[in-house]
Order: C-alpha cells, then sequence, then structure tokens
C-alpha cells in the first residue's frame, strides 16, 4: 500500500492524491502518524498517510488501462445493442439450429469458428478466426481492424461473445469443450489486472470486514480470482447471479471475523 509523507497530514496527502491523480472522493486515505516537530531538531518526523483507490475505482481504472485506446463510438454502441440481442436469443434458446448437435471436436470447433465469423460480420467487424489450444483450453483470436467494436466498453461486447461461443459449443459438440474468445491482447491484458484487482479486493475485505462484489465477468475470469486468494484464509470467495451476469464475491471467512 503506498504511504505518502509531508510537513502536515493534509501535505502528505495532498501529495498522494496527485501521484495517483485522483480526488478524496474516489480514494481511502488512512493516517500513519501525524507530523512530530521533534527538540533542537532531533526526533522530527514527517507526517504519514496511506492511499489506496476504492474498490470500484480500482475496477475503473483496471477496465481503462485495456481499453485505453479504445474510444466508444456510435457504431460500437450498437454493437453492443446487437450482442445484448443475440444473447436474448439465446436464453430463449432459438439461435441455433437443430441439426447440428453432437458433433465430433473438429467439427464443433470449425462451426464455432464460423459461427464467430459470421457474428463479426454482423456487429459490423469482420474478422479473421485464428484458432490457439493451450492447456486444454481452446482459444479463438479475432483478428480485426475494428477491435473496439468487438470489445465494447468494459469488455462486455467480448464477455457476450465469450458467453455465446461458450453456449454454442455446448449445444453442437459431443464432449465438453473450453472455449475462449480473444480480441488483440485484451485476455492478456485481463489476467494482469485481474490479479491486482484480487489482491487490492482482499486487503479492503479485511480492512473494513466487509463483503465486496465484484463486476460480472466470465467464468474463467471468476476462477482465476477464486484461485489467487484461495491461498489467503482469511478471505473466502463464492459467485451469485446468472450468466451471462454472474458475479463474485469477496468476504471475510467466518473464522476470521
Amino acid at each position: 500500500m503506498p504511504v505518502y509523507e509531508g510537513n502536515t497530514i493534509e501535505e502528505a496527502t495532498t501529495k498522494g492524491l496527485h501521484a495517483l491523480n485522483l480526488t478524496k472522493e474516489e480514494v481511502e486515505i488512512n493516517v500513519i502518524s501525524d507530523a512530530k516537530k521533534g527538540f533542537l531538531g532531533f526526533g522530527k518526523k514527517l507526517a504519514q498517510v496511506s492511499i489506496e483507490p476504492t474498490v470500484s475505482e480500482q475496477i475503473s481504472e483496471a477496465v481503462e488501462e485495456v481499453v485505453e485506446d479504445i474510444i466508444v463510438t456510435d457504431e460500437e454502441s450498437k454493437a453492443e445493442a446487437a450482442v445484448e440481442e443475440l444473447l436474448s436469443a439465446q436464453t430463449a434458446n432459438t439461435s441455433e439450429p437443430k441439426l447440428l448437435e453432437n458433433l465430433e471436436d473438429e467439427e464443433a470447433i470449425t462451426e464455432l469458428a464460423l459461427y464467430l465469423t459470421a457474428i463479426s460480420k454482423e456487429l459490423n467487424a469482420p474478422a479473421l478466426v485464428r484458432l490457439e489450444r493451450s492447456e486444454g483450453l481452446l482459444i479463438f483470436h479475432l483478428d480485426t481492424d475494428k477491435q473496439g467494436i468487438l470489445i465494447g466498453k468494459h469488455g462486455r461486447v467480448l464477455n457476450a461473445l465469450q458467453y455465446l461461443a461458450q453456449v454454442f459449443v455446448h449445444r453442437v459438440a459431443a464432449n465438453k469443450l473450453s472455449v475462449v474468445v480473444n480480441v488483440g491482447d485484451y485476455r492478456e491484458k485481463r489476467q494482469a489486472i485481474l490479479q491486482r484487482l484480487a489482491e487490492r479486493t482482499a486487503e479492503k475485505v479485511k480492512q473494513t470486514g466487509r463483503p465486496v462484489f465484484l463486476e460480472p465477468m466470465p467464468a474463467f475470469e471468476r476462477k482465476q480470482i477464486h484461485f489467487t486468494l484461495s491461498k489467503d484464509d482469511q478471505i473466502q470467495t463464492h459467485s451469485e447471479g446468472d450468466e451471462p451476469y454472474r458475479y463474485l464475491v469477496v468476504e471475510p471467512a467466518k473464522k476470521h471475523f
């Protein structure tokens, strides 16, 4: 946790806010120690404060780091609306051709690639679908000149595509296949962000003794945070809500509070 010093508490706080580029409303400030004048130049101590962004600010910061170069345009907003319609159709179980079922793995992979290609065209961001196999995962990379459209604000479009892809392959494949949909290096950046978010959230829960409700995220992202925090016996996690809006709750372990 960053610590900032100054001749007064106010000065130390101002330095910290300036360094973080945040306002008092966006952070939590803890006074570690007040300044001491000392005697004849001896024993003088500066005031110390620790400053950290609130959890909501951390989430906002995390998202901004990933999509910092993305400006949400009308075209991207339309893409979000379109993908929401697809999600509604999936919920109604009407968007999959019934003739596609019990396919062998390679057939299912091919059909999913065609499905994602078709969706990208519908969203006006045509993509070349490239497959990567890694540690039991099938990673479908969508290579496009319009990454912002397929990622969406706060990653909403990409997470929706992730959900659609998993539902599609679950319905058409004979075997259970785990898929990840990625655009550019979004998932790689997101992985580092989730690690940091998990650590910050754990500290927040320990300090306040209250649960923290994280933003909705795909199952594999929730698993990453759960795995990270499972090593901390002062913290416990569980998921709530329904896909694709299921979210993680991080709370104090009962035996510690």
